[in-house]
Parts: structure tokens; C-alpha cells; sequence
């Protein structure tokens, strides 16, 4: 059955049918259609068009749908045009006429916007469990090696020491502000449509902030025509979940690296990793690597949608049909993503001893070196080109920061004095960085307690 048709003297193409039909990928919103549509019952109520009696009788009947609708058979040789007209024939199907009536005063525009907008309400709901998962588990590894020095990178060259909770905080920092921008998106989600219309407003004296309270909006959107239109929503939740991804793809990055023989920081578990059908030795990390590809599905994704929606005129168009798509393509990759993330670090353990080796071998220390000569009273830039001589003098000499005594230190410079001999040991250094935000130890402990206190603060909201 259609919604439409007596407009027309002949009904659809067959091609066309088979071209503009969406029942097998927006069939997941059946659940929200229910929910929106037992609603508008209610409103229906409201305003005079149902008696209580038809709409206890449609609402039973919506419900009992719901039911069913989680079971394959549900499905089964549905030849609908899309989720909405499956429902209203299940429905005739169950209530015979009266199912006529559902549909007075409300367009599918409006409809569509408000089964997309319950579906994606909870979708950000379930992945900002996820990312609270995630959250965690970056401060249980981080706790697991509290006093792990690593080298810090810039242009993947060591850097400065840096300890490996201070890292890892990086990372809690990045997941905690895409967390941030899925509750914003959720925010702009949560507006209910209903009532709009196609784009004109609806006939009916609808209740709009009592169709709100029912379906836990938090406000009603304030213009039909922008309603019809609008996806930015959805675009929304699009840039949140491609940032978020982002930084999924360079965490996957940096612990390919760090697993890898090359750098052997890492351990990744077994039951994140497999082998290779020719290679006996091999232990590859192909979680992480899907996560990194599946990060350029998820940007598709949004650039699917943006460029969808850019040259359109104003209120609805077909084109915008095509929106679902990506939108459930990318929460489900993104679920996936942040899950299987959780399982590597839950299952990863650090060998620090590879990783404090690469930073004692390296001139890391140079900076704390400078800074110290700085903190004396000499210039900074001419503190720079001091230890620059003493790295290119080491180099040459094949020699470690390790390698040098007080008395060359000395001889070297006399800028240098006995006391920061000290520094050529990279945790040492790390002690003038107590600063808020730095890598010095008192500073990471309270950013690690912070850090678990906002975890629990998110969860009690």
C-alpha cells in the first residue's frame, strides 16, 4: 500500500519501485516509528480525532507490532515502500479502517525526522557508553605502569621523556572532548518535529510540548519549514563521530608501531591479533588496523551526507533519502570501533624496559639540559647552542648522555655546573615539569585521579 496515489491514474514503475525504495535499510527504525507513531496517537487523542477507546486500541496494536518486529519473519516478503508504509499495513492488517486515522495531520516529512532523530538519540546514548568504556580502560593501563618512562615524539623523532600515563592521558583528553561533542549533537537531536507538517505546520492544534514530554524531547523545533530541511542534525553527529574516529585511527597507529619488532613497547593480547596463512611467526595487529580503515568509511560518510545536502533547495527533496545510509553506517562503525579499541587496551601490556632504553639511549634529556643552564642565569638561546654542541659532540663520539661525568660537563661548558649532572638521567628532568598539564610525576598522579573523578562525574549525569 502507499501513502499516496489518488493523484494518479497509474501507479509506479516497476523500475522505480525497485530505485526508490528504502525498506531494507531504514527497516531499523521500525522501533522508533512505533514509539513516535503510539505517540502521535495520543496527540490524535488530543485533538479530537481519536476517542480513547481507538486510541488504546491503535496503541495496543503499535505495540504488539513492536513485538513482532523483532523477529526475521516480521520481514519476510515485504514489498513496501519503506519502514513507515510497512507499519501502517501491518497495522490495517491488525485494526482494519481505524488505522486510517493514524495518519491525519502528519506528513512523512516530519515523521522521518522524528524517527531518525529517536533512533540516533539512542545510538549516542549507547556509544557514549562506549566511549566511557574506553575512558576507563585508558586509566586502568595508565595505572598499571605508573612510573613508566617513554620517549615523547614530535616528526616521529624522540622528542622529550615523558611518562607513559602523561601519554596515555593524551588520548583521555581527545576521547573526553569527542564524548563532549556527541552530548552537543545529542542536544540538537533532541528537538521534536511533530507538528510540522510537510513544511506548513500541521491543521491540527497539536499539544507540541506534551507530544515532547511523551517522547522525552526537551523542546519543539520552532519552524516548519526548517524541519522539512534540516539534517544538520545528523551532520552533527556525522563530525563527532569522524573526530572521534580520527582518534581512534592515530591511537591504532601509534600501537601498531609501538607493538611492531622495531620498537617492541607492547604486547598486544592474543585474541586482538592474528597470524598470517603463510608466515608461522607472524602476530599482526588487524584489530588495529581495521579500526585505522575503518576511519576513512566513517569520514565518507559524513562527506556523503554534506554533499547530499549542499546544493539543495529549501524544505524537503528525495535526496534526502539518502541520508540513513551513512548515518547508520557510521554509529555502527564507530560502536565498533571504540568496543574493539577497549579489548586491545584491556588486553595490552607494556614492556617498559624497551621504551626507558630507547629514551637513555637518545638525547631526550637535552631540553631539561637547557632549561637547567636557562634557570642558572645563562640565555636560553645561547643555553640551546651549548647543548646542541654537547648532542653533536656525543653523536660524533658515539656517546650517551649516560656516558658523561660531572667534571666533563664541566670541562665541556663552564656554564654547567655539578648538580646537573642529575639531568642526564630522564627521570630527573621530568621532576621540573610539575606544571599543570606537564609530565612531572606529582603532576600525572593528580591527572590520573582527576581524570577517574570526571569518569564517575559523566556516568552520574
Amino acid at each position: 500500500m502507499k501513502l499516496w496515489g489518488g493523484r494518479f491514474a497509474e501507479g509506479p514503475s516497476e523500475v522505480f519501485e525497485r530505485f526508490s525504495g528504502s525498506l531494507h535499510f531504514d527497516r531499523r527504525l521500525i522501533d522508533a516509528d512505533i514509539r513516535g507513531s503510539q505517540a502521535f496517537a495520543r496527540g490524535l487523542e488530543g485533538v479530537g480525532i481519536l476517542t480513547a477507546a481507538e486510541r488504546s486500541q491503535l496503541v495496543d496494536a503499535f505495540e504488539k507490532l513492536r513485538e513482532q518486529s523483532r523477529e526475521a519473519a516480521f520481514f519476510e516478503g515485504a514489498t513496501d515502500e519503506d519502514v513507515h508504509t510497512l507499519v501502517i499495513r501491518k497495522l490495517k492488517e491488525a485494526v482494519g479502517a481505524l488505522a486510517d486515522k493514524i495518519h491525519t495531520g502528519r506528513s512523512r516529512n516530519e515523521q522521518v525526522s522524528l524517527d531518525i532523530r529517536l533512533w540516533l538519540r539512542d545510538e549516542i546514548d549507547g556509544i557514549a557508553q562506549h566511549l566511557l568504556a574506553l575512558l576507563e580502560s585508558l586509566v586502568a593501563s595508565a595505572r598499571r605502569n605508573p612510573d613508566a618512562v617513554i620517549p615523547g615524539y614530535t616528526h616521529l623523532r624522540r622528542a622529550q621523556a615523558v611518562l607513559w600515563p602523561h601519554y596515555l592521558l593524551a588520548y583521555f583528553e581527545m576521547f573526553a572532548r569527542d564524548l563532549e561533542r556527541l552530548r552537543q549533537a545529542r542536544a540538537r537531536v533532541n528537538v521534536l518535529p511533530l507538528g510540522s507538517g510537510a513544511l506548513a505546520g500541521s491543521g491540527f492544534p497539536f499539544d507540541r510540548q506534551a507530544l515532547a514530554q511523551d517522547l522525552g524531547f526537551a523542546s519543539v523545533t520552532n519552524n516548519s519549514m526548517d524541519v522539512s530541511a534540516d539534517r544538520d542534525f545528523a551532520l552533527d553527529f556525522l563530525y563527532a563521530a569522524s573526530v572521534a574516529m580520527l582518534h581512534l585511527s592515530r591511537l591504532a597507529e601509534d600501537w601498531i608501531l609501538y607493538s611492531s619488532e622495531e620498537f617492541g613497547w607492547i604486547e598486544l593480547g592474543d585474541g586482538v591479533t592474528s597470524g598470517s596463512s603463510l608466515m608461522p611467526q607472524k602476530k599482526n595487529p588487524d584489530s588495529l588496523e581495521l579500526i585505522r580503515g575503518k576511519s576513512g568509511r566513517v569520514f565518507g560518510d559524513l562527506t556523503s551526507l554534506f554533499v547530499t545536502m549542499k546544493g539543495l533547495p529549501s524544505t524537503y527533496n528525495r535526496d534526502m533519502q539518502e541520508d540513513k545510509p551513512p548515518l547508520f553506517d557510521a554509529a555502527r562503525q564507530l560502536s565498533g570501533s571504540l568496543e574493539m579499541m577497549r579489548a586491545v587496551i584491556d588486553s595490552a601490556r607494556l614492556n617498559p624496559l624497551r621504551p626507558a632504553s630507547a629514551v637513555e639511549e637518545s638525547w631526550a634529556v637535552a631540553t631539561d639540559l637547557a632549561e637547567a643552564l636557562a634557570r642558572n642565569g645563562t640565555p636560553f638561546h645561547q643555553a640551546h647552542q651549548i647543548v646542541g654542541r654537547l648532542v653533536l659532540e656525543s653523536v660524533r663520539a658515539g656517546k650517551k648522555p649516560s656516558g658523561w661525568t660531572a667534571a666533563e660537563l664541566l670541562a665541556f661548558d663552564p656554564g654547567f655546573t655539578p648538580a646537573m649532572i642529575a639531568l642526564m638521567q630522564p627521570a630527573e628532568g621530568m621532576k621540573t615539569r610539575e606544571i599543570r598539564g606537564g609530565t612531572g610525576p606529582a603532576s600525572v598522579a593528580a591527572a590520573l585521579d582527576q581524570a577517574a573523578a570526571r569518569i564517575t562525574e559523566w556516568r552520574n549525569e
